[in-house]
């Protein structure tokens, strides 16, 4: 599944399939992939307006019409309720199950919002020949709770998510000039250095994904997440939502080459 030789037909059919329920990094690795929150269609207005304000976590992709399982605008037969390794579901601001269907939650009044992912840049990272670890060592990327606020939109709001990816101080510069070539998958870095400068007080325990290590010759770089919405989604507490679980994306049709805007 870790091999870009994997046809993406054969991913999404172990995906659907209930076959394949991990983490996607390293998955289809020339394909765009996408967070994903679906709510009900009273909620769907502020959080448009909050992906508006907020472009660097929350570069979105697609929204769907209100009851609309299909994504044809990411692919010809993408069906958000089957193909997403694993869900989340949240009522209250909890989360209460992490199934890998939905089918069952399906309801006409939801509206589903795929956003960009880090995982589409780091194909153009290894194609320049850098390394990342939690590739290397088959993980999920780390994420963390910055003390990045986000911009309020009517019940959204809360702390940026970031990933990060250590790297060498030459690795970074040039990270930094790959990644500012994809806007709609978070762009260019946020930060590096010294975590606690933006919040994190131990790089070990990340508060989403598996923690890899930062060599002495390293930086820790960091990138807004998609995983963002998922901390809004704790200070709204809505009465239900699903998300996807951090890690296990939607991939979609799109060629992640395609969204290089120079």
């Amino acid at each position: 599944m870790k091999s870009t030789a994997t046809p993406l037909t054969d991913v999404r059919a172990a995906i659907r399939s209930g076959r394949f329920t991990g983490h996607t990094s390293g998955v289809a690795q020339d394909h765009v992939q996408g967070n994903v929150v679906i709510l009900p269609e009273t909620l769907a207005a502020d959080f448009l307006r909050f992906c508006q304000r907020n472009p660097k976590p929350c570069p979105l992709l697609a929204v769907s019409e209100p009851g609309d399982p299909m994504l044809a605008a990411l692919g010809s037969d993408i069906d958000i309720r089957t193909d997403v390794p694993r869900y989340r579901v949240w009522k209250q601001g909890e989360i209460v199950d992490e199934p890998t269907d939905i089918s069952a939650l399906w309801r006409p009044d939801l509206v589903t919002f795929v956003l960009g992912c880090s995982f589409s840049f780091e194909q153009a990272l290894l194609d320049d020949g850098l390394r990342l670890r939690h590739i290397t060592e088959g993980k999920n990327v780390a994420m963390y709770r910055s003390n990045i606020a986000t911009a309020a939109a009517g019940v959204f709001h809360g702390p940026m998510v970031v990933s990060m990816r250590p790297m060498s101080a030459a690795a970074a510069i040039r990270a930094i000039q790959i990644t500012s070539r994809f806007p709609t998958v978070h762009g260019a870095p946020i930060h590096m250095g010294d975590p606690a400068l933006i919040g994190i007080a131990d790089l070990a325990k990340p508060d989403y994904g598996d923690a890899v290590a930062v060599m002495p010759d390293e930086l820790p770089v960091f990138w807004a997440c998609g995983v963002t919405p998922q901390a809004a989604l704790l200070q709204a507490r809505p009465d239900f939502a699903i998300t996807h679980a951090p890690g296990a994306m939607l991939i979609t049709d799109w060629l992640n080459h395609r969204l290089a805007i120079f």
